[in-house]
């Protein structure tokens, strides 16, 4: 870890002697101060002007100079082409952001140390619906193959519209009529998973694309397609405690371990897995541009994905609670090993009955995307009128077998080893490798359970914007200004059916041969083999799954959330000088008006019955006033100086806002209380503050330093209101004989606004090609960053207490360091790049049994990867190929989360380390 910070410090430092160098170590053209922003569509025809990682960087660096906000961008270093295989791995490497990892993929970003909730993403200047039960996108849905590159606005104006708290992440597409020429383009990967094959799913995978890009009529109409093919390998080997770790009792208490000295952490049950199985996606983008004259630009933005998961964890389970069916001789402990903290950390345990279990899961996800725009001059008018369509669909499938040996009981002795920093090992006595002497039965966790959870999301949005020269009375300080309305429509809405799986009338059973796929190998755990088998086609077999939505417990989880924002914006662009000081920025106010609504059915026992389905809609609306300004003051040698005002907000997160709440009435006291969520709730609010100094090199490098400070003016967490207004739930109460009337007022749990707090960082980051500092390194270069966030604010989550306890905790998502470095090499079409990412502890997100966010400790993670590629010249009989190298993980870091203190883990998961081969030809 030190060699790593050394690096970055060496980096940064080199960057400090090129800023005292000044102007001398100028090798680009500055751009005269005071010079219009040029538009998106002008640096994305920069990009194609030269390829390779410099390229690359280079557009990167230009985004980022000519920007009148604070932003960050990556752009594609050829077409179809950016710097990483996902978009979120692009993402990550960027100053401030960081990335958490989902079955061994960046897959939710955070921006500045908030949680993926403050940010909002972009598709073309179009807001995204998502896959997930709330607003921040699973960004592999989107193939970095298809994206011609990435914004990321740090600080909002006015007129951004879908902006959030945090951030907004812009995915680009390109632009047919920015490219001189037609071009083609195809690519083709083979990849393969250091962890291998195992049960029926190999580490095998590949991705295949194409491009084309193309101009007719005069070059007045233009046309480009992409379509995308990825299999990926899912391989995974885990160790998993249970939540929580309790401290133990005596015999006398609630939490008596038999044989487990009283007062000790202790988890109630071990499992090892090998997840298998594939991800298949395929995504299509598609662009239309007519352009008959400068006076009209009309575009027509097309998208559309399709990804199938399935997968299955083949899963070895003990409980070590005390519990193995309620036979005899009961569990207990011997040799119990504790260490100073006070926390079990292995010994054997006696008398178990362990469970041999496959754990099925099949998603399909499915976005589609329509946006069309139309530019036109009206007068002396920049007139925009744009409508956007986007739809989401979630489908899901778990099934889980459990299975044992029998007769019962077949009660086992288990050696139990924990590590903190390693897999923990579990070692039975008995042989667990032979399907033939396990039985789907009726084991200490029942036959099975299954689950449909099924999301939909869909969002319309249609903006209408001016452009309008700056009245005379402004002219010495404004350009022009900026006018608009934009009005989204949103509805979101989720259903949950659940059940029970079932035996069939053949009762116990093995599971034939024909399901079989063979055995996995547990030996990372200290086991040995378990089978593993086609769950799906087990449970048609010989068991029965009906899920249902309608009992008492499982009607909660069905909701619909229905929200309409409207906002408008008038935002004056600043393009003057002070003094000798060229000035450029904006200054102006966003108006957004939210009308939100939920709907849902909550379960009433008090009614009669049939009637015990009611049904709840509740919402509210409000208003938000949100001014901001961006400065950015040139100065002499290609340096700026950026400064921003904002108010800004976060709506809250979808789930938050559901209507759906488990009720009842307290039947001695005539109290009645309910649980759920809150349609009622405010968004999160802040004001921020942002500087940020720029030294810049032309296009070629850059150093920069930022400061940012946002206080939030309040937090949404889990509280309880213990005089909520009942009275419309009570109000046909009727009391069983004996019984107190219903009181009107009651205890309510629920998400509400909550005191929020101070957030803010450092920011340090250069992009420096070494010649510049000795011309014998040409070609060589470095990118890296550091961020350093620190918070006051602590939340209360209920809802995870199991994992990250009672207290008051950080905020979700906040790493107090992050760090990214890249050393590229790029000369004579020989391209190589090294890349890290690293991040220290935070608290992230879940998806627990139940289907609902969760919160853990995870440890931070180091990531390394490697690139190396060689594209031969124009006079090559293979011009436009390109043969590469890639490697991800390389050190196969492992995703670590932990309950309060890293001595008491909870998951220890390894993905493996991926490798990929393969060509691209553009012609």
């Amino acid at each position: 870890m030190q060699l790593k910070r050394n690096l970055l410090s060496v980096a940064l430092a080199s960057a400090t002697m090129l800023v005292a160098a000044g102007a001398q170590a100028q090798v680009a053209t500055q751009s005269p101060q005071g010079e219009p922003s040029r538009t998106d569509e002008t640096k994305t025809l920069d990009s194609v002007v030269v390829t390779g990682i410099r390229a690359g960087i280079e557009t990167s660096i230009d985004t980022k100079k000519e920007s009148t906000s604070i932003v960050e961008a990556v752009s594609a270093e050829d077409i179809g082409k950016l710097p990483d295989v996902s978009i979120a791995e692009s993402i990550a490497r960027l100053p401030g952001l960081s990335a958490q990892r989902v079955g061994g993929r960046a897959q939710v970003i955070s921006v500045r140390g908030l949680s993926p909730d403050f940010a909002t993403t972009l598709l073309n200047g179009r807001e995204m619906v998502s896959t997930g039960d709330n607003r921040s996108v699973e960004f592999d849905q989107y193939p970095a193959e298809l994206m011609s590159g990435v914004t990321v606005y740090k600080t909002p104006d006015a007129g951004l519209v879908g902006q959030g708290l945090s951030g907004t992440i812009d995915m680009r597409t390109v632009r047919p009529l920015d490219y001189d020429k037609p071009v083609i383009a195809v690519s083709g990967r083979y990849q393969r998973n250091s962890l291998g094959d195992a049960a029926n799913a190999d580490g095998d995978g590949n991705r295949i694309n194409a491009s084309y890009i193309g101009q007719f009529m005069d070059r007045t109409l233009g046309f480009s397609i992409g379509y995308s093919h990825t299999e990926l390998p899912i391989q995974e080997n885990q160790v998993g405690l249970y939540e929580p770790w309790s401290q133990t009792t005596d015999a006398t208490g609630d939490h008596f371990r038999n044989g487990v000295p009283s007062g000790v952490y202790f988890s109630d049950g071990i499992k090892a897995l090998r997840r298998t199985g594939e991800i298949e996606r395929d995504a299509v983008m598609a662009t239309v541009q007519y352009r008959p004259s400068n006076d009209w630009t009309s575009t027509l933005d097309l998208f559309h994905t399709k990804a199938d998961q399935e997968d299955t964890a083949n899963q070895f389970e003990v409980n070590l609670g005390g519990y193995n069916g309620g036979f005899d001789p009961v569990p207990v402990m011997v040799n119990p090993q504790v260490n100073s903290d006070g926390t079990f950390t292995g010994g054997t345990i006696l008398n178990v009955y362990p469970l041999v279990r496959g754990m099925y899961r099949k998603r399909e996800d499915k976005i589609d995307a329509f946006g069309w725009a139309n530019d036109f001059n009206v007068g002396l008018a920049r007139v925009k009128a744009d409508i956007g369509w986007s739809r989401a669909e979630r489908e899901e499938l778990l099934l889980e077998n459990n299975t044992q040996q029998i007769p019962r009981p077949q009660l086992d002795n288990l050696g139990l080893a924990y590590n903190s920093d390693g897999f923990s090992w579990l070692v039975p006595g008995r042989d667990y490798s032979n399907p033939e002497t396990l039985f789907l039965t009726n084991t200490i966790y029942g036959s099975g359970y299954g689950k449909v959870p099924r999301v939909e999301d869909e969002l319309k949005t249609y903006t209408l914007a001016a452009a309008l020269p700056a009245p005379q009375f402004a002219s010495g300080l404004l350009s022009d200004i900026d006018v608009g309305i934009n009005y989204a429509d949103r509805e979101k809405q989720k259903t949950q059916p659940e059940g029970n799986i079932n035996l069939g009338a053949q009762g116990d059973t093995a599971i034939a041969r024909d399901l079989q796929y063979g055995l996995v190998n547990l030996g990372f755990a200290g086991m040995g083999y378990i089978p593993a088998w086609n769950v799906p086609a087990a449970v048609s077999r010989y068991m029965s799954f009906e899920p249902v939505d309608n009992l008492s417990y499982l009607i909660p989880k069905a909701w619909t959330v229905d929200e309409k924002l409207t906002t408008g914006y008038i935002k004056g662009n600043i393009d003057t000088e002070w003094g000798s000081v060229g000035v450029r920025g904006n200054v102006g106010v966003q108006i957004q008006h939210a009308d939100q609504s939920s709907r849902a059915n909550f379960f009433d026992s008090t009614q009669p019955a049939g009637n015990e389905v009611q049904p709840y809609e509740n919402g509210k609306t409000y208003t938000d006033y949100l001014p901001s300004m961006n400065l950015a003051f040139l100065f002499p040698h290609d340096q700026t100086l950026r400064m921003a005002l904002a108010r800004q907000v976060a709506r809250p997160r979808v789930d938050q806002l559901r209507a759906s709440l488990e009720f009842g009435v307290d039947t001695s006291t005539g109290r009645p209380g309910a649980s759920g969520g809150n349609p009622e709730l405010d968004p999160w609010r802040a004001n921020a503050f942002d500087i940020s100094y720029e030294k810049y090199f032309g296009t070629k490098a850059y150093v920069a330093a930022a400061y940012f400070y946002k206080d939030l003016r309040s937090y949404i967490y889990t509280q309880t209101n213990d005089n909520f207004d009942f009275s419309s739930f009570v109000a046909d109460y009727v009391p069983p004989p004996g019984s107190p009337p219903a009181q009107t007022t009651g205890n309510f749990t629920a998400p509400y606004n909550g005191k929020g707090g101070k957030l803010q960082g450092i920011e340090l980051s250069a992009s420096l090609p070494l010649d510049m500092l000795w011309a014998p390194l040409e070609g060589f270069g470095i990118v890296a960053s550091a961020s350093f966030n620190d918070s006051d604010i602590k939340i209360l989550d209920p809802e995870s207490a199991s994992s990250v306890g009672s207290d008051p905790i950080s905020l979700p998502g906040l790493s107090d360091e992050v760090y990214n470095f890249t050393a590229y090499y790029e000369r004579a079409g020989f391209e190589a790049r090294v890349s890290q990412r690293k991040r220290s502890d935070f608290i992230g997100e879940i998806g627990n049994f139940d289907g609902n966010r969760t919160l853990r400790y995870v440890v931070g993670e180091d990531q390394l990867d490697a690139q190396i590629s060689y594209s031969f010249g124009e006079a090559s009989s293979l011009a436009g190929l390109t043969l590469l190298f890639e490697a991800s993980n390389l050190t196969n870091s492992p995703y670590q989360t932990y309950a309060g203190t890293k001595d008491r883990p909870l998951e220890y998961i390894e993905w493996g380390r991926t490798y990929l081969i393969g060509a691209n030809y553009k012609f």
